[in-house]
């Protein structure tokens, strides 16, 4: 199966929220990156819409239509009737001379399909051939219902979709041609694939907007009075829109659903026997498909769009021919994905590893993008998830490890607010300052157990002091502060080192330094007269001698 929404790796930033909003739970995130399930995808497109870092990219079409337009006789575009709310002013008129300047050789309305659809939808209801009928225009609810709620199958009207529908008619008409669908949908892309012939390839409104602008074509509003041709079929992609346009039989009730949740929940309903005798119109995107998921993502305005289609819509059906019923079949067969469900002792195993020892453990906060922690259990089994994805145990276990870090860590540790109030102080630090319980200073001014003069300078420049000398009088304390700034959670945290034993010994040798050389200067001292002494004893022994030889010398 081609995978039609593909993953940009480097712009994925473990945010969760693609998981969060997908209504089937179809990514698997591994090795910090979130991976598209296709088995289990229904291509709502939901996490491609949602995605903050535009991580998530649609397969693009735009070289398989030019390729067609280049080697066929004939390409002809059946436009999504959507297309009024995408394309401010345009008409089917103005889209076609758009189109032909692409290379198409004709543009039609899908409405022309709709309006098939719907009559072999009015035909199924006076047949009554089932008392609960889903329709299956939607190929999002037919991939949800064929591969996650199987027991839905039966209710799911086997009928073509309009793309299918209308392209299959221009192909009776034109033999030779081939066929594009132009639409906001991702899902009709794997339709058309699924269910190979009608459709040749299907592009999306933001491909078309971007194939337009590297060709320098624009779609003009359009004047021209297209009231022959309106239909009430163009009512379509809006909310209700099919019911709108159907001959209603007294016999059944008539629901529109909208919004993947609301699909899911009506599914279920209808699954368990709540509802009996329903016609039940189901689209998964919210509004229908004006609010498709590959709309222009600055036209997603439901009101503004709703009205657009409303105005650009008929009140009346218009002449069209009637394929046989067997031409309008379709299978819907199981797509089944084998998921295995774990069961309680390996689910509480698995919670039991995130801290979740019993039920007001389970916060069900959503962070990791399920619902509850059950079901992100189930995931981890499963190999969709991991452990590190559940926030509060995340921050459990930071919190613990650097609590434990704190708590053991012998400097004393203060954090204050810019306000200069302490905010959290360590074993360390109270036993340095003397404070017999945090509850003591917590909240308090740091003035009241040190001089704040260094934590106002810090805070006024922003320049951190590293490794400062500071004996602390008051607690007869030396130590080796640092103080640093933390502008992004604002917030000053002192780290004091405690050297007073280092100071006493440093005192002690400087101590013992000062005696030495005291002791070295006496003797200095005194060896330096005696040498003078023992010089003023040598020099008046050798005058004497001097004198005596003189004399003996004179005598001779």
């Amino acid at each position: 199966m081609t995978e039609f929404i593909r993953l940009k790796k480097s712009n994925c930033k473990n945010c969760y929220k693609c998981i969060r909003h997908c209504p089937v739970k179809a990514i698997r995130f591994s090795g910090n990156q979130a991976h598209i399930v296709s088995e289990e995808c229904v291509l709502c497109g939901e996490c491609f819409v949602v995605c903050p870092q535009n991580a998530k990219e649609i397969v693009d079409d735009t070289e398989k239509a030019k390729y067609l337009i280049n080697c066929s006789e004939m390409v002809v575009a059946s436009v999504a009737p959507s297309f009024v709310a995408n394309y401010e002013g345009a008409t089917i008129a103005s889209m076609e001379t758009a189109l032909k300047k692409l290379g198409f050789a004709a543009a039609e309305e899908t409405a022309a399909g709709a309006e098939i659809v719907k009559t072999r939808y009015q035909d199924m209801v006076k047949s009554h051939i089932q008392e609960v009928m889903i329709t299956s225009c939607c190929h999002t609810v037919n991939l949800m219902i064929r591969k996650h709620y199987p027991e839905a199958l039966p209710y799911l009207l086997p009928v073509v979709s309009p793309m299918q529908a209308h392209c299959a008619d221009i192909k009776r008409r034109y033999p030779n041609a081939k066929t594009v669908f132009i639409g906001p949908c991702i899902s009709k892309k794997a339709e058309a694939e699924d269910y190979p012939g009608d459709v040749d390839c299907v592009l999306t409104f933001e491909e078309l907007t971007r194939w337009l602008k590297a060709a320098g074509v624009t779609i003009e509003p359009s004047d021209e009075e297209e009231d022959k041709e309106a239909r009430r079929s163009r009512t379509f992609p809006t909310g209700g829109g099919i019911l709108h346009c159907m001959d209603k039989s007294p016999d059944y009730v008539y629901l529109s659903v909208d919004g993947k949740e609301n699909c899911i929940s009506a599914i279920k309903d209808v699954i368990e026997g709540r509802l009996k005798n329903c016609f039940i119109e189901m689209s998964a995107c919210t509004g229908s498909c004006v609010g498709g998921p590959a709309m222009d993502k600055d036209r997603r305005r439901l009101v503004r769009d709703f009205a657009a289609v409303a105005r650009y819509a008929g009140d009346q059906d218009s002449a069209f021919s009637m394929p046989a019923s067997s031409a309008l079949v379709k299978e819907h067969l199981y797509l089944g994905n084998n998921k295995f469900i774990p069961g309680k002792a390996v689910i509480d195993e698995i919670l039991r590893k995130m801290n979740k020892f019993k039920p007001e453990d389970e916060l069900n906060c959503g962070s990791c993008g399920y619902d509850t922690c059950r079901e992100k259990a189930i995931a981890v089994f499963q190999g969709k998830a991991d452990l590190t994805m559940c926030m509060p145990f995340l921050r459990e276990k930071a919190e613990s490890f650097s609590d434990n870090i704190i708590r053991n860590t012998p400097n004393g540790i203060l954090v204050l607010n810019e306000r200069l109030e302490v905010q959290q102080i360590n074993n360390a630090a109270m036993k340095l300052l003397n404070v017999r319980n945090a509850a003591d200073v917590l909240g308090d001014q740091v003035v009241r157990i040190l001089d704040p003069t260094d934590f106002m300078t810090v805070k006024r420049t922003g320049v951190s002091i590293r490794d400062k000398r500071v004996f602390l009088a008051e607690y007869d304390r030396h130590v080796e502060v640092s103080i640093i700034y933390d502008n992004s959670f604002r917030v000053l945290m002192c780290i004091m080192r405690d050297i007073t034993e280092e100071e006493t010994e440093r005192e002690k040798k400087e101590a013992v330094s000062r005696q030495t050389v005291e002791t070295a200067d006496k003797v200095i001292d005194k060896q330096m007269r005696v040498v003078q002494e023992i010089a003023s004893l040598l020099g008046e022994t050798a005058a004497e001698t001097k004198i005596a030889l003189t004399k003996l010398k004179e005598s001779l």
